[in-house]
């Protein structure tokens, strides 16, 4: 590939998660050449989101591919239920919601990836470039007509009639769009780790809370994806305090991981995910979308933010498909899908502010009772732990893929 290789199309997508991979397979199936750019060479990256809720699976049957999607490797979770100073509390309730799939599915978020991707590839208009990294958009009049990128051969120039931005938090299209970005604060932070898993360990719970912190543990098969609330900033201070202070924190939440937190025998196996909320005052300009994180960085709190990016992918392809088909969008276009997704974003990201702030802050509660009230009444009245499940399960607007046909 030579250093002016172009590539011309109709839709470009900067990165291949959630958001992109499905607007770009949703995109293509109705008939629109569109290429996704993604950085790495696979999907292979550790602390993804892993929830698929039941409003995702909604979508997956909507597209014919339910069936095939349940046959690959997943735990199937229709009660959300957390240790609470040490109480088990039922918190969600899915078997009631009105969906096909009444439960989350638990999914490494590679896979889920593969198995979509594997599928917009049938489709003659989809293309996936991966070890293709976005350096910079390419703007003519103001207006946003591509993005330069770097792959193992050379620098590539894609030019389109849109450019989505799906490329995540970090997202290199925000920064050179120049959007300006509000900031919530969040007064944790989350470190993930790997600890192996025995026959005989207790299913997996939602969480593990006390006194205003929280351990989390994901079943990956084999081991335990960790991931442990702790105060912004306070990571340094852990160092300080030393590992095996540290696995006794672990221990303090679930007593059965004692005979392997020794596997924690370095800080190298624990990484540091900074918690971000934040959205765009905008998400576009001419010829420029941003959706999902890219556009609105949720926090882990409910493992929304994989289905919300979902969402963002439906309802761009519901209202910009059909035009896009034979041209441009125009401006008024765009906003309409920020209009459409930003309500939906602004409630769930005021939950999760008031969550962090007032529940899981990361630090020990002076509060000394042993069942927080919200709790007790979960526990106490089985029918309001269908309201928690509803807004995990479905969200605020649930989309709906329109159209026919699959790949």
């Amino acid at each position: 590939m030579s250093a002016s290789e172009e590539l011309q199309t109709r839709c470009v997508i900067v990165g291949g998660g959630p958001a992109g991979i499905m607007a770009g397979y949703l995109l293509a199936r109705a008939g629109v050449p569109v290429a996704v750019l993604e950085k790495h060479a696979d999907f292979n990256r550790d602390f993804r989101g892993d929830t698929i809720h039941p409003s995702t699976l909604e979508l997956m049957h909507e597209l014919g591919l339910l069936d095939e999607f349940l046959q690959q490797p997943h735990q199937e979770v229709r009660e959300l239920r957390a240790v609470v100073n040490g109480k088990v509390v039922p918190v969600a309730d899915f078997t009631k919601l009105p969906t096909r799939c009444k439960f989350i599915a638990f999914m490494p978020q590679w896979d889920f990836l593969s198995f979509l991707s594997s599928h917009a590839k049938r489709l003659p208009t989809f293309q996936l470039h991966m070890q293709t990294e976005v350096l910079d958009l390419l703007i003519e009049e103001h207006r946003v007509i591509g993005v330069r990128a770097k792959t193992p051969r050379g620098e590539l120039d894609v030019r389109a009639d849109l450019v989505i931005g799906a490329d995540g938090r970090h997202s290199i299209i925000q920064a050179r769009a120049g959007f300006e970005r509000r900031e919530f604060g969040v007064p944790i932070d989350v470190l993930w780790m790997r600890i192996s898993k025995k026959q005989n360990d207790p299913e997996q719970s939602f969480g593990f809370f006390q006194y205003g912190k929280l351990l989390v543990l994901l079943d990956r098969g084999d081991y335990w994806q960790c991931g442990f609330v702790i105060p912004k900033g306070d990571f340094e201070r852990l160092k300080v305090r030393g590992l095996a202070q540290f696995q006794n924190d672990i221990v303090s939440f679930a007593g059965f991981l004692r005979d392997r937190v020794t596997e924690l025998d370095e800080w190298s196996k624990i990484k540091l995910l900074t918690v971000q909320i934040n959205r765009l005052s905008h998400w576009f300009r001419e010829g420029l979308l941003c959706i999902g994180d890219s556009a609105h960085a949720m926090s882990p709190a409910g493992g929304v933010g994989i289905n919300l990016a979902i969402q963002d992918a439906v309802a761009t392809a519901n209202l910009l498909a059909q035009k896009l088909r034979t041209g441009p969008v125009s401006v008024d276009d765009l906003r309409e899908v920020q209009a459409r997704r930003e309500w939906p974003t602004r409630l769930i990201q005021g939950m999760q502010v008031f969550i962090h702030r007032r529940v899981v802050t990361g630090r020990t509660s002076d509060r000394k009772e042993s069942l927080p009230f919200v709790f007790r009444l979960l526990k106490w009245f089985p029918v309001l732990r269908q309201i928690p499940a509803r807004f995990i399960g479905i969200g605020p607007r649930p989309e709906h893929v329109r159209g026919r046909g699959t790949a």
